[in-house]
């Protein structure tokens, strides 16, 4: 349950020392190294600011 309550709060950009205070972790990185993962919509997240910054090089160069 922990786990899916990180997930969903940094998924919905909960700021991560905010979390780990709630989950009461000593580091932020104790919080994202067990409870971050890496949803299918953070991959999507991640493909498109790509491809926004590739089309925004492209039409700078053109």
């Amino acid at each position: 349950m922990r786990h899916s309550a990180a997930t969903i709060a940094l998924d919905a950009g909960v700021d991560i020392k905010v979390l780990a205070d709630q989950l009461g972790h000593s580091t932020t990185t104790l919080t994202r190294d067990t409870y971050q993962s890496v949803t299918k919509q953070l991959h999507r997240d991640a493909a498109d600011a790509v491809a926004k910054k590739i089309n925004q090089r492209r039409r700078k160069a053109g």
